[in-house]
């Protein structure tokens, strides 16, 4: 798959998840997967250019055994944007995409996220920002018009076109629909169609048939996120099966120790024994997916208060 000025062995993506997929779940994908890059956070441009390095830490860092890494900005300023860039490239990003698909009220409300595919004279603006502050390849995540009044979809792919993005990734959902709305696979064709330069699919994408659906859009690629929580052999699993081949997935004692490590590994990332089973209580009914008791195993995780604790409960639940 040919991005920019790069070039990967494979065509699946580990998407950006707000509070999860930063270092730890990151290298975790690439040691179980190696998709052709993984996603960060969502990183406001604003964090990157007057936070503390400190506060930036959780954003920005990468770990030295996982693979290429997309940096996600989320702006609204083409200065800001523009700066941001520069960081991030600084921080080594083999990618920078810009977020113009939240739906969240509080990145709308400062123009940022989705609130960017009505104002396409910005979005033209802060791509523009983008391609001149970096060398590394430059994409867009939007969501689609759908059934709105919001007639977007024409005037999108006109100025990404127009202002020089590399590629384009498509969640084939408006930005007022949740994850019970079907993906709408006809608006990411449209997007294929209308460009010349790649665009991934994102959206409902978890076992091989759901995989072959959005390929039949003719995206160049496809963007999993949701699916990939907990379960970090998912693609690979993926890219086996699509080549007519059995996968074993980990035994539920394995996916125990994974979950585990991971836990460990948001300890040292965070410097916060704390702050890593806050988190761990996020994505516990993930890892959980297997196991009878996960219900319980899911309530213990919750009054959980240290490492050893938590790895004392993997062991009653998993083992």
């Amino acid at each position: 798959m040919q991005l920019g000025n790069r070039t990967f062995p494979v065509n699946i993506i580990q998407g950006p998840l707000a509070g999860i997929s930063c270092a730890p779940f990151r290298f975790l994908a690439w040691q179980y997967s190696q998709p052709a890059f993984s996603c960060t956070e969502m990183i406001s441009c604003k964090t990157l250019i007057y936070q503390s390095e400190l506060s930036r830490q959780r954003f920005v860092i990468k770990h030295p055994g996982e693979g290429p890494v997309s940096f996600q900005l989320a702006g609204s300023d083409p200065l800001e944007v523009a700066e941001a860039t520069k960081i991030a490239t600084a921080y080594g990003a083999d990618l920078i995409d810009l977020n113009c698909g939240c739906p969240v009220k509080k990145i709308r409300s400062k123009g940022a996220g989705s609130s960017l595919l009505t104002n396409t004279t910005k979005l033209y603006q802060l791509i523009c920002a983008l391609k001149n502050n970096t060398h590394v390849p430059v994409s867009i995540k939007i969501r689609v018009e759908a059934n709105s009044n919001e007639k977007c979809n024409a005037e999108v792919a006109k100025v990404v076109s127009e202002a020089g993005a590399d590629f384009l990734v498509v969640h084939g959902r408006h930005w007022t629909e949740n994850y019970e709305t079907p993906c709408r696979y006809d608006e990411i064709q449209f997007f294929v169609n209308a460009l010349a330069i790649p665009v991934i699919g994102n959206g409902d994408i978890a076992c091989v048939n759901s995989l072959k659906k959005m390929l039949a859009t003719g995206c160049a690629g496809v963007m999993i996120a949701r699916a990939g929580v907990g379960q970090p052999w998912l693609i690979r699993q993926l890219i086996t099966e699509m080549h007519q081949q059995a996968y074993v997935k980990p035994s539920i004692k394995e996916i125990g120790h994974i979950f585990v490590e991971h836990v460990i590994l948001l300890e040292k990332l965070l410097g916060s024994e704390k702050f890593a089973i806050l988190q761990a209580r996020k994505f516990a009914k993930y890892y959980a997916r297997g196991i009878d008791q996960k219900k319980e195993f899911c309530e213990a995780i919750n009054n959980c208060c240290n490492l050893q604790t938590l790895q004392n409960i993997c062991l009653a639940f998993f083992y």
